[in-house]
């Protein structure tokens, strides 16, 4: 059996890392913080997430075979190939699912990982089985080596991503999966030899080299595009970080220059009062006599121990006037007073802060917050903690 010369190009090598990359940082990043959302927006991330990750899987290892130069002419498999990338994005969706629906134990973490891995050598399999004049000939070796490599990888990628949702983490986990699945790629392929196959056995529609490229750059530029959208995330503050405010002495006003009763409402300095509505009408209530404030789109809900008022406020504006005034941002998505907390539970990686007042909802505390938070309510005293 005579095989056929392989060369690489160092080009397309190289990008097919790069696209690794950025499908694992794109696919972790949008997991971030899915414990607190609704379960429409939970499940269309995870959905996307797949799509990001397996999607990611397929991309970088057919920009890669871009990247082989044979001496024969040969074609894809167009059904093939379209196989192996939906079995890498249904695997990796699989994984994300028992991480995000099951209860996140080291076992569910592992074999998240595992299934991950096992989705890497599949749609590598597969999609080497789209080759039409041209046959891949494996070697035992290489098969089990470029496996174990496979899942190892992918289980600390899982492991080191999971372990702590923080940026760094995060990104830890990028460069495990990426390597993961160039490992697998270029290992497989280090131990796969090539030989001309005059038959073809078709299966779905013939696909050239140059077809398969324009797939491979558009499903790359989604990717791209996926990854800038992701990252502006990451250019905003932490939520839990208060802005520096540095109190300035004011001096007092003369009774004879303070605004008229009739005035007062609308000439209260900004942040010392919060707008809302009510019945119609405006009023400005003190941010003592709040509980907690919840994100509603581009606004905010006041919750009182008594009512639920709205206000224009986006949480990003309730966020820098209130959080100087002392309260404290429990999730994304919630700012707290930690003066009429009555009580803090604590349930694994989550928490909640109960209010006294009728019919008052808890407040989810996010597990980034968990610290930060229990270290102020127990500042005040006057919160308790069950476990």
């Amino acid at each position: 059996m005579e095989y056929l010369s392989v060369t690489h190009s160092g080009f397309l090598v190289a990008m097919s890392c790069v696209v690794a990359l950025v499908a694992g940082f794109t696919g972790l990043s949008l997991t971030r913080d899915l414990s607190e959302k609704p379960m429409v927006q939970k499940k269309a991330s995870i959905a996307l997430a797949a799509v990001a990750l397996g999607g990611g899987i397929w991309a970088m290892h057919f920009v890669a075979m871009l990247g082989l130069r044979f001496p024969i002419l040969f074609y894809y498999d167009a059904a093939i190939t379209l196989v192996s990338a939906l079995s890498a994005i249904l695997l990796v969706g699989a994984a994300l699912i028992l991480l995000h629906f099951a209860e996140r134990t080291p076992k569910i973490i592992s074999l998240a990982g595992a299934i991950v891995g096992v989705g890497i050598l599949v749609m590598h399999y597969i999609g080497m089985a789209g080759l039409e004049l041209c046959r891949a000939v494996y070697t035992p070796s290489g098969i089990v080596f470029s496996a174990i490599v496979a899942i190892g990888l992918c289980v600390l990628a899982f492991w080191i991503a999971y372990g702590q949702r923080t940026n760094r983490n995060i990104v830890l986990g990028t460069i495990c999966f990426a390597v993961a699945v160039c490992a697998v790629h270029f290992l497989a392929i280090a131990g796969t030899r090539f030989v001309e196959e005059p038959s073809v056995a078709e299966f779905g529609l013939r696909m050239s080299n140059e077809t398969l490229a324009l797939g491979v750059i558009f499903f790359s530029f989604v990717i791209f595009g996926a990854c800038l959208w992701v990252s502006v995330t990451y250019l905003v503050p932490p939520s839990g970080a208060a802005p520096l405010v540095v109190a300035q002495p004011v001096a007092p006003v003369p009774a004879a220059l303070a605004p008229a009763p009739a005035a007062e409402a609308s000439a209260v300095a900004p942040g010392t009062r919060i707008p809302c509505e009510r019945d119609g009408g405006k009023v400005f209530i003190p941010p003592n006599d709040v509980l907690f404030v919840r994100a509603d789109g581009h606004y905010t809900q006041i919750y009182t121990a008594d009512e639920r008022l709205f206000c224009a406020w986006p949480v990003t504006e309730a966020t820098k006037r209130l959080l100087p005034a002392g309260f404290l941002q429990t999730h994304r998505s919630y700012l707290v007073n930690p003066e009429r907390v009555s009580r803090f539970e604590r349930a694994k990686d989550k928490g909640r802060c109960f209010f006294e007042g009728a019919d008052v909802p808890p407040a989810p505390v996010s597990r980034s917050k968990l610290k930060t938070v229990q270290d102020a309510l127990a500042s005040q005293g006057g919160a308790t903690r069950a476990q």
